[in-house]
């Protein structure tokens, strides 16, 4: 079975930076669709970054210029780089991967919490 795992998630003061890891296992990496999603109280679960197997990415507007989604494909880790944080990115941030073989599965780590507050 896939397993994610998110950690680096913590307490930042506005205008700092953290960069959120997710080590994923059991999963053919490099050839997956991975994402980081966040969803705050209250509010619907939204995509922040997206990373296809291409090496091409997408983003939320929102954070456009201030997040970095990358991977490391030997290790199976995914990356989020977050600069710049405000009180509005304060959510719980997920890893998600889609695995494109037989019908697709998509998979999902328990989520890291990021709180922004001076």
């Amino acid at each position: 079975q896939v397993h994610l795992v998110e950690s680096g998630g913590g307490l930042v003061q506005p205008g700092g930076s953290l960069r959120l890891s997710c080590v994923a296992s059991r999963i053919r990496f490099s050839l997956s669709t991975m994402a980081w999603y966040r969803q705050a109280p209250g509010k619907q679960r939204e995509l922040v970054a997206k990373s296809f197997s291409s090496g091409n990415t997408d983003y939320e507007d929102s954070v456009k210029g201030r997040f970095t989604i990358s991977r490391d494909n030997p290790h199976n880790t995914l990356y989020l780089q977050m600069n710049s944080l405000s009180p509005e990115d304060t959510a719980v941030y997920y890893c998600n991967a889609y695995v494109p073989f037989g019908i697709g599965r998509e998979y999902w780590g328990q989520g890291t919490q990021v709180t922004v507050s001076a």
